[in-house]
């Protein structure tokens, strides 16, 4: 991905999902979520992917995200590569530590405290196992012995973009991510973020060309602003007095009507986004609000010209 232009991507239900529908809008990507054993009912990230990758044709598909402490690397490793190879170098692998719900944990058999370390081994070992190469890694929690997992993927570097909210993982996006993904943040939290990353980068050598800037928002957009922002604290679990749901949505999501939406992308945007996930934050109108948004607030968003 280039640094001058805009891309667009969709979060999808996973397996049920209209895949057809929302392929015709100008996307160049599709992602799916999920947990192992969180509180609400919640598809897993990996079968997720693999239906995402075998119904679709043209787009990118990725994690976001994959809570890749629950999971061996190995099989990460082995299940992302032949998806790769199917879906000829489609495949991205966005990672996050998760935490919310300490419950998977120990369901896996990983210890809580355990996820950030485990991340940090995990995911230079990744790119090792996908070398397609014979190793051998002498590490903390996941050491192995002549391992060799191939055929390699269809990618030469295929990117795991780092998903967080806080400073760590902002080090562990500048410093072993393709990318940063943060998740339920303002456009001033997102500036500032970026700035992190790269004084991070900066500081330690990291060349972060290539690197790409995710952004995944909740969106709703409608001709009435304040519904829209009502629906959309409704849909993202919230129980606000009136007039207290405006303040929090305009910091975690773009709703409201198409001048608020273009106007919230746009502040996005000049903080350094070039990647849109969009989610609809709706139970009943998603289609709608990706009409709108693809046909009135989209058009309307661009780069600086600086």
């Amino acid at each position: 991905m280039r640094d001058d232009e805009l891309n667009f991507g969709i979060m999808t239900g996973g397996p049920g999902t209209d895949l057809g529908a929302l392929e015709q809008y100008p996307v160049e990507s599709l992602w799916v979520g999920g947990h192992v054993a969180s509180v609400n009912a919640s598809p897993e990230a990996m079968v997720s992917l693999a239906w995402l990758a075998a119904r679709t044709e043209r787009v990118r598909v990725g994690t976001s995200i994959l809570l890749l402490p629950l999971y061996e690397p190995a099989i990460v490793a082995k299940q992302i590569a032949d998806l790769d190879n199917a879906t000829g170098g489609r495949v991205t692998l966005g990672v996050g530590i998760g935490g919310e719900y300490p419950g998977e944990f120990r369901a896996c058999h990983v210890p809580h405290r355990e996820r950030a370390p485990r991340t940090d081994e995990a995911i230079p070992l990744l790119r090792r196992l996908w070398s397609g190469e014979e190793l051998t890694h002498d590490g903390r929690f996941y050491a192995m012995d002549d391992v060799k997992i191939h055929p390699a993927p269809a990618q030469a570097h295929l990117p795991i973009p780092v998903a967080g909210r806080q400073e760590p993982a902002m080090r562990r996006a500048a410093l072993l991510g393709d990318g940063w993904m943060p998740y339920l943040y303002s456009p001033r939290r997102y500036a500032t973020s970026v700035e992190t990353i790269r004084e991070v980068a900066q500081r330690e050598g990291r060349d972060l060309t290539g690197f790409e800037w995710f952004c995944f928002v909740f969106v709703n957009v409608r001709t009435d602003g304040a519904e829209a922002r009502r629906e959309a604290a409704e849909f993202l679990g919230g129980t606000y007095r009136e007039g207290d749901f405006d303040a929090m949505i305009r910091n975690i999501a773009a709703a409201g009507d198409v001048d608020d939406v273009t106007a919230t992308l746009q502040a996005f945007v000049d903080a350094g986004a070039r990647h849109f996930i969009f989610t609809p934050a709706s139970r009943t109108n998603g289609r709608a609000i990706l009409d709108t948004l693809f046909a009135d607030v989209v058009p309307r968003l661009a780069l600086s010209p600086h």
